[in-house]
């Protein structure tokens, strides 16, 4: 009877770099077929679908690259659902004493036959690209941080030669100056690597800005965001691209959640302990509100007000950043959501009918 019922089937893939193991199940748990894909070829993956017969449902892990496989199940004859399981999630259900590329398969294909993968959020293709842009960026900049430290470092030694009053070191005139300077090897070989390698950096950096500053005026949530103290037209399309859609955080804490800027919570014998920052979270999305944060307490009353209220409670700076930067990321949300831009407020540290009545945002 059961050869006669063509139901629904079950795939699990462990996805690797070279090869991915797939394997395959029935609506009863029966084994179907397993094989190694080698290469991860359409022409592979095509072959081993054509070999199930039924309604195929996949579940793979958000691993390395996990885009590539997934566009590609996706445009595979024969696939009608494709699963992207939460790692961190699926983990704790699937992990085993004995652990094989095999085992992993067969986990994800039980799991998803019962129901139990936790699914993780799918970007679409142009999302996926305009985060791999902003990502390109920040890896650019952060290797530009770190020549302009190894630049100071050769300045530092070299007390004789000295340069133009300046506010930045890394204005024309410093580096006109930098490049003109005869200084003994090895340190002249060193210091004319740095500079070009920072005018390239410099270069790529200018490109990709430049491509985003056309992008933003035709993005609403980039220009939401940007309305917000601290929040330039990098850091608002960071933040715009890594949420990819309010409507998928149902409240403010769950992105707050998300963007790791609620403490770990353990709570047992009506006892409560609150520990560090959450781990496991979108950390370019962290990164991007603690560095808003530090400049909207600078140049914003609100938030400059927020911070020296928790300076003053004795909160360590590290920590009234964090409070500031879980404040902007619950407005980001309620701006986002309500599709409108910020308006500014006033701090009032004792919430109430005042606060609600002058328009303050949500503590």
């Amino acid at each position: 009877m059961k050869d006669a019922i063509v139901g629904k089937t079950y795939v699990g893939i462990d996805y690797h770099k070279r090869y991915s193991v797939a394997s395959a199940i029935n609506e009863w748990g029966e084994r179907l077929l397993e094989a190694r894909i080698e290469s991860n070829t359409p022409e592979g993956f095509a072959r081993f679908f054509h070999s199930l017969r039924g309604e195929k449902h996949v579940a793979m892990e958000a691993c390395w690259n996990w885009g590539r496989l997934y566009d590609l199940l996706e445009e595979t004859p024969g696939v009608a659902r494709v699963m992207l399981a939460d790692p961190y999630k699926t983990r704790i259900i699937a992990e085993a004493q004995v652990k094989t590329d095999k085992i992993d398969a067969r986990k994800l294909a039980e799991l998803l036959r019962g129901g139990f993968i936790a699914g993780a959020h799918i970007s679409s293709k142009a999302s996926r690209r305009r985060k791999e842009v902003m990502r390109q960026r920040l890896f650019w900049v952060r290797q530009r941080t770190q020549l302009r430290n190894r630049v100071h470092a050769l300045i530092d030694r070299q007390p004789a030669n000295p340069l133009p009053q300046a506010t930045d070191i890394f204005g024309k005139r410093c580096l006109q100056a930098l490049r003109q300077w005869k200084l003994p090897e090895p340190y002249g070989l060193l210091m004319a690597q740095d500079l070009e390698t920072l005018e390239l950096l410099d270069r790529h950096i200018r490109q990709i800005e430049k491509g985003v500053a056309a992008e933003r005026k035709s993005d609403r949530a980039t220009e939401l965001l940007y309305s917000l103290p601290g929040f330039g037209v990098t850091i608002s399309e960071i933040v715009a691209a890594e949420i990819d859609g309010v409507q998928r955080f149902p409240s403010s804490d769950r992105l707050c959640s998300y963007a790791g800027l609620v403490p770990t919570t353990h709570s047992s014998g009506g006892k409560t302990w609150n520990g560090r920052m959450l781990t496991r979270c979108n950390k370019w999305l962290k990164w991007a509100f603690i560095e808003a944060a530090w400049v909207a307490v600078g140049c914003d009353g609100y938030f400059g007000a927020l911070y020296r209220h928790h300076r003053q409670r004795g909160k360590k700076a590290t920590r009234a950043i964090t409070i500031v930067a879980r404040r902007l990321c619950k407005i980001a949300w309620q701006l986002l959501a309500e599709n409108r831009p910020y308006q500014q407020r006033h701090f009032s540290p004792f919430p109430g009918p005042l606060c609600i009545a002058s328009g303050g945002p949500p503590r």
